[in-house]
């Protein structure tokens, strides 16, 4: 079995209006294929050109040569792959372990040496523009089955939820909502509900201790990407003034970009992304590293039903996983793009025994859904006018 042809499409989304998927596909001359995902819309262009790149390489190889592939693709033009390269790379690993487990007839899961649990459990993506919808977001996830509530640093532009247009974040301002939130949302869930607040890379170092230190109270599950993702070692300083939970690395696109903070023990959950970090292949060193180091992972997945079957393959496998990202439930989005997706109950995710990751992708209404990955994502800036973090 060889590969034949790798495609891309990118693809309108029924419920992210700012960006899409892009899906990678990986076809072989048996007529077995794979389906993928990348992570990182807003350069879709530039992962287009890679995987063009990639496929000179690729066609004509054998598919389930997963490592040497992957290293072929990481280093073989002697400069190591950078963000935009290392998320087309992990589209297609994706795609590459969905056409293994499709070949061998057997679930992605069991390939990963899985399972070690029987479902995995998950956290939603929480909203709202006030604290009152905030918390009424909040007790209905509850209320459907989840285990966790999850909501992102607010905005201090009048209205704490991010609508995709450019706003203000200040940052003493917003750290002080933060701790409202937290506290009022707390006392609406009751002790029994994990609490997940992501910082979103929007503060730095003193105020994320500020605001730390002022919920420590609350016991929240983790603070999520804290700090921005430049420099690992600031990860250290951190964690040497807080004692809450600290979560980070969705945005690294490498096991290198995570060993310091690993080896340090400066963060207590892996925020690995499978389609930006290189897919399953490199994914699997990061997490077992960790586990050498107690410390969890909680898979990072703001994207759609494929990413989400990867994650919860992946999962699956581990003995060291903390939550999954799951910012809608599966299979309530996109039913006509994707007719088959993996299964959720009350807060958790479970993968089918299908081969492969057990996804299928509708072509035909994907023809229809094609649109330019293109664009920016909108700003924050502070009361001064100076750019912050998204």
């Amino acid at each position: 079995m060889k590969i034949s042809k790798i495609s891309t499409y990118t693809l309108s989304s029924e419920v992210r209006k700012d960006f899409g998927y892009y899906i990678v596909k990986v076809e072989t001359d048996s007529g077995i294929y794979g389906l993928g995902e990348s992570g990182i819309w807003y350069w879709g262009g530039s992962i287009t050109k890679a995987i063009e790149r990639l496929s000179e390489i690729l066609v004509g190889e054998d598919p389930l040569s997963t490592e040497k592939l992957w290293q072929h693709m990481f280093r073989g033009s002697f400069f190591p792959a950078d963000g935009v390269y290392s998320a087309a790379i992990s589209a297609i690993d994706i795609a590459l372990w969905d056409i293994k487990g499709k070949a061998f007839n057997m679930p992605v899961y069991k390939l990963l040496g899985g399972p070690v649990r029987d479902k995995v459990v998950c956290y939603p993506h929480n909203t709202g523009s006030t604290i009152e919808k905030l918390i009424e977001s909040c007790l209905s996830s509850v209320e459907d089955g989840w285990k966790f509530v999850r909501w992102g640093q607010p905005e201090t532009g009048g209205k704490f939820d991010f609508d995709g247009k450019e706003s203000v974040l200040e940052p003493v301002e917003s750290v002080e909502i933060a701790v409202e939130q937290i506290a009022k949302v707390r006392e609406a869930i009751g002790p029994n509900i994990q609490i997940c607040f992501d910082v979103h890379t929007r503060l730095d170092t003193a105020h994320v201790i500020k605001l730390c230190n002022k919920i420590e109270k609350y016991n929240p599950f983790f603070i999520e990407d804290p700090l921005r993702s430049e420099s690992s070692y600031s990860y250290d300083t951190l964690s040497k003034h807080v004692n809450v939970p600290l979560a980070a690395g969705e945005q690294w696109s490498s096991k290198w970009m995570f060993r310091e903070v690993i080896e340090k023990e400066s963060i207590s959950y892996a925020r690995i992304d499978l389609c930006n970090v290189g897919g399953f292949t490199e994914a699997l060193k990061i997490a077992h590293w960790a586990e050498t180091h107690y410390i969890d992972v909680a898979p990072h997945n703001p994207l759609g039903p494929i990413s989400a079957a990867a994650c919860v393959a992946f999962c699956m496998s581990l003995t060291n996983v903390g939550v999954q990202e799951m910012p809608y439930q599966p299979g309530t989005i996109d039913k006509s793009l994707f007719p088959v997706q993996i299964e959720w109950s009350k807060g958790y995710a479970n993968c089918s025994d299908k081969p492969g990751l057990g996804i299928e992708m509708d072509e035909n209404v994907a023809e229809q859904r094609f649109v330019e990955p293109t664009g920016w994502p909108p700003l924050l800036k502070r009361n001064d006018g100076a750019f912050t973090n998204w």
